[in-house]
């Protein structure tokens, strides 16, 4: 931010995704597309990007190289300016030895702060949805003079193993204690039935986070992770602060879309963030051109077709789609074939998934090249889709990178 204070974009991206498999099974988790035509993290690099945070390190470690490509590829910034996206991979600066945890990455990586000697470090997660304003974050982390501050929502507490849970004091500011994945937090005092969830993302000050990894580092008890060991340490200091993400508004935001955060860390939440995009009325918009959502353009594609009564309902159909059967409530990225009498509902097809002539496929998630031969079905005859694919606690089935359908 020109004329303001510095500051270093780290966005960690080095997550296996085990959760998200088979679509993890070949990429790692950030890689994995969304909403037809983007990567997960296309979603913080916007938000990071349209917030003036220009100067960005992406770490990576696992299977990177479709993540690794599609940054380089995607995200050039004006080196005139100085700003830059790029994906920095585990370099082993500390020995031969891969990351052991997110707050080691960043340890092993501090080579990029000691370079930018920024005055505040952004550490955001690469695998969320959402549209977020970080300098309403950032603005409010300088006021409070504090080495950390944490972005939260508020979930309902029975959901609280899933997340780091921030408990904050009687300001409303200070954290108190930051419990990671807890079982039984305690609930809000002014909302009983909700707790704070980190947002995995972080402001903060330069000084706060390098002593704080340094000393993490020596500790050999530690995890050595951002959730687990750097935000613990620094809250029972009186050290970090609360950023209700609540209070956040971006340009063109609609009163359905404000404040929507999804962690889409397993199939069925992957799946039914998917289905929040095709409604009239859409729980996250993606057509928002004042806070727009960047990725790689697709101009080189033709324009979607519909041949043969081919028709589509309450669905995206990205370019370069050929519809010749019925599309209903689905999401489908560049070059999905559709043939003459072919049904597809409630799923989410990758690039150039083809579904032949007559094949019916129902609440399923297909990954690229997945070729569903004439006739074939998915999502009609739950026992056997069990014994064929991978099937989630909702019933909704996946199929992996070119997976053969039987």
């Amino acid at each position: 931010m020109r004329g303001g204070p510095s500051v270093l974009g780290i966005v960690l991206a080095g997550g296996e995704g085990k959760r998200l498999m088979p679509l993890t099974a070949d990429r790692a988790k950030p890689a994995v597309v969304f909403g037809g035509t983007y990567r997960l993290v296309d979603f913080v690099l916007s938000n990071l990007v349209n917030g003036g945070i220009l100067r960005i390190c992406v770490l990576t470690q696992y299977k990177s190289h479709s993540l690794d490509r599609h940054v380089t590829t995607t995200w050039r910034m004006s080196s005139l300016l100085g700003n830059y996206v790029t994906p920095v991979p585990a370099q082993q600066r500390l020995g031969p030895r891969w990351f052991s945890g997110s707050a080691d990455a960043i340890l092993q990586s501090l080579n990029l702060v000691y370079d930018e000697q920024p005055d505040y470090i952004a550490v955001f997660g690469a695998d969320h949805v959402y549209r977020m304003d970080p300098r309403q974050m950032l603005a409010q982390h300088i006021d409070s003079g504090a080495g950390v501050t944490v972005a939260g929502i508020r979930v309902p507490r029975e959901e609280s193993s899933s997340f780091g849970v921030i408990t904050p004091g009687s300001d409303g500011l200070t954290v108190e204690r930051f419990l990671e994945k807890p079982t039984d937090p305690p609930g809000l005092a002014d909302d009983p039935g909700n707790v704070f969830a980190s947002m995995g993302n972080y402001i903060f000050t330069t000084k706060a986070l390098v002593e704080a990894l340094h000393e993490d580092a020596d500790d050999d008890d530690s995890t050595h992770d951002m959730g687990g060991s750097i935000l613990p340490m620094l809250s029972e200091r009186g050290e970090a602060r609360l950023y209700d993400f609540g209070n956040n508004h971006v340009p063109g935001e609609t009163a359905r879309d404000q404040g929507y955060w999804r962690d889409v860390g397993t199939l069925d939440a992957y799946y039914d963030a998917h289905m929040d995009l095709i409604s009239e009325k859409p729980a996250f918009n993606l057509y928002n051109r004042d806070w727009p959502i960047y990725t790689h353009p697709s101009s080189h594609l033709s324009p979607a077709r519909f041949n043969g009564g081919g028709i589509a309902g309450e669905s995206i159909i990205s370019p370069g789609c050929l519809i010749r059967g019925q599309v209903s409530r689905s999401v489908l990225s560049p070059g999905v074939v559709v043939e003459e009498g072919a049904v597809v509902q409630g799923s989410v097809l990758h690039d150039n998934v083809r579904i032949g002539r007559g094949a019916v496929v129902r609440n399923a998630i297909l990954d690229k090249n997945v070729d569903v031969p004439p006739g074939a079905t998915i999502g009609v005859n739950p026992g056997r889709d069990r014994e064929l694919y991978s099937v989630s606690r909702s019933g909704i089935i996946a199929l992996g990178k070119g997976q053969r359908v039987s």
